[in-house]
C-alpha cells in the first residue's frame, strides 16, 4: 500500500509541477505577440481492483492545450485586414486631398489671377503693362499646374517603392510560415501533442501577413497551412512559399505590378484580385484615386490651353498680325507593350470629349480594338486607323503591327506637366479682332453693322480673305443688299433680303445688321488696322472662365477642378469613416479573443498559489509514505 501511496505522490508532483511550469510560462509570455494562454489537462489513472474495491492510482497529464478558437482568431485576421486597408489608403489619399483643397497652394487661386490679368489686358489692351500681367499670370499658372502635376508624380513613385517593400516583407513572412510548417508537421509526427509555441508563432505570422495583404489559410492533414492571397493566388504550400516581386505593368513599364518570381521572367498578377491590407490599397489607390486625379489635372490643363489657344488664333496682336497658340499643348502619351515595334499617333480633336481614362489600342492582325481602361468598354473593330474615340483620334504610324501588338494611349496623364507658354513678347498677346465694321459716313438712313466676329468654325487656318474689304450696298428700294469683296473684286451676294437684326457671315466673319437704311446707303467690313485699344478678343478669352467646355459641355475650368477636389475628398472622407468603423470592430474582435485566449496575470498569479500548495501537499505525501515504508523495515 506504501508504494501505491508513493506512486500516486509521485504523479501528484508531476502534475503540480506540471501546473507550474505552464503557469510560468504563461507569465513570462503575457507580452508576446500573438501567444495564446496554456492550460494542462489531466485525468485519473486507471484504478487499481483489490477485494475492497477500486483503488485510484494518481493523476496522468494528458496535454498542453493552448486557449484557442479558430473563429475568433481568423475573425480578427479579417477585421486586420480591412484595417490596414483602410488605414494606408486614407494615408495616400490625404496626401491628394491637402495638395488639391489648400486655398493656397490649389489650382483655383493661380487660375483666378490668370482670368484677372485677361480682364486687365480687356480694360486696357493698349498698355504693355497690363499685357506684362498676364505673361506673368499665365506663367504661375502654368507653374501651378506643373507644380501639383509633380507632387501626383512623386505620390505614384512613392507608391512603387512601397510595393516594393511591401512585397518584400510577404515575402519574408511567406518563407517563414512555409519554415513552421515543416517543424510542426516534423514534431506531429513524433509525438500526439501540439507544438503550441510553434503554432501560435504561425498563427501570429498570419496575422501580420494581413496586415499587408488579405490571406486565407487552408489547413492539411499534417497540421499545415497552405496561405493563399487575393482572390486565390498560392502563396504557401506546404514548406514551398512562391516569391513575389514586383513587376513593371505590361502597358506602362513606370507603373509597377505584382508577380510571381520564378526561375524564368516573372509572371505578373492582374492587380485586381489583390484586395485587403497595406498591399490592396497601395494598388487601388493608385488605380482609382492617384491616376484619376491626374488624369483629371492634366483635362483641366489640356482644355484650358486648347480652347484659349482656339479663341487667341481668332484675334489680332499689335503688329496687326493674327494671334498665334498663346499656350503649348501637349500630345496624348503613346506607350507600345513590350515587344510592340510598330507606332501609332494620337491627338486630341474634342477637349469636351475627353474621359479621365487611360486606353489601351490592341491589334488582332486585321483590325484595331480601342478599350477604355476605367470600365472596360471597348470601341470596334476597326479595319484601319485613323479612328476617333472620346475626343481623341488615333493614326497609323510607322512600321507594320502584327497580330498581338498594344500601345497605351495616355490622352490627359501628362497635360499638366507639359503645359507652356508659347511665347514671353506682349505683344503677341491677340487683344483684338482682326476686322471691324462701320457705317459710311454719307449714309442718309440709320443702317448699322455690329463688330464682326471671327467664325471659329474658320480656324484652323483663318480664311485667307478674312481681311479683305467687304462692303454692302443697299438697293433701291433698300429692301435688299449686295455684297462685294472690293479687295478680291468679288460679288459675293446680291438682292440679299434685309431683316432688321440679321446675321450675315462672308470670308470668314459673322455680323449683325440692323436700322433702317435708305437706298445706296453702304456698310463696311474691313481689316482692323491701328487696332492698339481694341478688347473684343480679350473680352472673348475672359469669357472663357465660364465657358462650359469640359465634360461633354457641361462644366467650366472652375467646376471641373472643384469636381476633381470634391471626388477626392469625398474619397477621404469615405475611407476615414469607414476605417473608424472597422478599427472599432478590430478592438472588439481582439477584446474577444483576448477573454479567451490572452493571459490574465491575475489568475495566474492565483494559480501559482495553487500549483505550488499541491506541489507541497503532494510532497508531503511522498514523506508519509516514505515513513509508513520506514516502519515496515522496522518490524520484527
Amino acid at each position: 500500500m506504501s508504494g501505491s501511496v508513493l506512486n500516486i505522490g509521485l504523479t501528484a508532483l508531476n502534475a503540480a509541477q506540471a501546473g507550474l511550469v505552464t503557469t510560468g510560462h504563461n507569465i513570462s509570455n503575457a507580452g508576446t505577440a500573438g501567444y495564446h494562454r496554456q492550460r494542462i489537462d489531466s485525468s485519473p489513472q486507471a484504478p487499481q481492483f483489490s477485494g475492497g474495491g477500486f483503488f485510484g492510482r494518481g493523476v496522468n497529464v494528458d496535454n498542453v492545450r493552448r486557449a484557442y478558437s479558430d473563429v475568433l482568431d481568423r475573425q480578427g485576421q479579417l477585421a486586420q485586414t480591412q484595417v490596414s486597408f483602410y488605414n494606408t489608403y486614407a494615408a495616400q489619399v490625404n496626401q491628394i486631398n491637402n495638395l488639391v483643397a489648400d486655398p493656397a497652394a490649389g489650382l483655383s487661386p493661380a487660375m483666378q489671377q490668370f482670368f484677372r490679368a485677361v480682364q486687365d489686358v480687356a480694360a486696357s489692351p493698349g498698355t504693355t503693362t497690363s499685357r506684362q500681367a498676364l505673361l506673368s499670370g499665365s506663367g504661375a499658372l502654368v507653374s501651378r499646374f506643373a507644380a501639383l502635376d509633380q507632387r501626383l508624380t512623386d505620390l505614384r513613385s512613392g507608391v512603387n517603392i512601397e510595393l516594393s517593400g511591401t512585397i518584400g516583407s510577404i515575402n519574408t513572412i511567406a518563407s517563414q510560415i512555409g519554415k513552421l510548417n515543416g517543424q510542426i508537421a516534423t514534431a506531429a509526427g513524433t509525438s500526439a501533442q501540439q507544438p503550441n509555441d510553434l503554432l501560435d508563432q504561425r498563427d501570429n505570422l498570419v496575422m501580420e501577413l494581413n496586415k499587408l495583404v488579405s490571406a486565407q489559410v487552408v489547413r492539411q492533414s499534417d497540421g499545415g497551412y497552405n496561405v493563399t492571397i487575393g482572390t486565390g493566388q498560392a502563396l504557401v504550400v506546404g514548406e514551398a512559399a512562391l516569391t513575389l516581386a514586383a513587376v513593371p505593368n505590361a502597358d506602362d513599364p513606370r507603373r509597377l505590378d505584382v508577380g510571381y518570381q520564378f526561375t524564368g521572367a516573372p509572371v505578373p498578377i492582374d492587380s485586381r484580385s489583390i484586395t485587403g491590407g497595406s498591399l490592396g490599397a497601395l494598388l487601388q489607390f493608385r488605380s482609382e484615386s492617384l491616376d484619376t486625379a491626374q488624369n483629371a489635372l492634366g483635362r483641366i490643363a489640356i482644355g484650358l490651353g486648347e480652347t484659349f489657344n482656339a479663341q487667341h488664333r481668332l484675334g489680332q496682336d499689335l503688329n496687326g498680325a493674327a494671334g498665334g497658340d498663346f499656350f503649348e499643348v501637349g500630345a496624348p502619351a503613346v506607350t507600345p507593350a513590350s515587344g510592340t515595334t510598330a507606332t501609332i499617333g494620337a491627338s486630341i480633336v474634342d477637349v469636351s470629349a475627353l474621359t479621365l481614362s487611360d486606353y489601351r489600342v490592341s491589334f488582332s492582325g486585321t483590325a484595331y480594338t480601342v478599350t477604355r481602361l476605367s470600365d472596360d468598354v471597348s470601341s470596334g473593330p476597326f479595319a484601319t486607323l485613323p479612328q476617333t474615340v472620346d475626343g481623341v483620334t488615333l493614326a497609323a504610324g510607322t512600321g507594320t503591327p502584327a497580330a498581338g501588338n498594344s500601345w497605351l494611349v495616355q490622352p490627359t496623364r501628362f497635360g499638366a506637366r507639359d503645359l507652356g507658354l508659347a511665347f514671353g513678347d506682349p505683344s503677341l498677346i491677340a487683344a483684338a479682332a482682326p476686322v471691324r465694321g462701320q457705317a459710311t459716313v454719307s449714309n442718309l438712313g440709320s443702317a448699322t453693322i455690329e463688330a464682326p466676329v471671327v467664325d471659329a468654325s474658320s480656324q484652323p487656318p483663318l480664311n485667307a480673305a478674312l481681311s479683305n474689304t467687304v462692303t454692302i450696298t443697299f438697293n433701291s428700294p433698300p429692301t435688299t443688299f449686295n455684297v462685294v469683296d472690293n479687295t478680291a473684286a468679288t460679288t459675293l451676294a446680291s438682292n440679299v433680303t434685309f431683316t432688321a437684326g440679321m446675321t450675315i457671315s462672308y470670308n470668314g466673319w459673322s455680323t449683325r445688321l440692323a436700322g433702317r437704311p435708305e437706298a445706296s446707303d453702304t456698310l463696311v467690313v474691313q481689316a482692323n488696322t491701328g487696332g492698339r485699344t481694341d478688347n473684343r478678343n480679350a473680352l472673348l478669352l475672359a469669357g472663357l472662365q465660364s465657358v462650359p467646355g469640359l465634360d461633354g459641355g457641361a462644366s467650366t475650368y472652375q467646376t471641373a477642378y472643384s469636381a476633381m477636389v470634391g471626388s477626392v475628398g469625398a474619397i477621404a472622407s469615405e475611407v476615414k469613416v469607414t476605417g473608424t468603423a472597422l478599427a472599432g470592430i478590430l478592438k472588439e474582435t481582439k477584446a474577444a479573443q483576448q477573454s479567451l485566449s490572452g493571459v490574465n496575470l491575475e489568475e495566474e498569479a492565483a494559480n501559482l498559489i495553487r500549483f505550488q500548495q499541491a506541489y507541497q501537499a503532494a510532497g508531503k505525501l511522498i514523506s508519509v509514505s516514505a515513513k509508513l515504508f520506514d516502519s515496515i523495515l522496522q518490524m520484527n
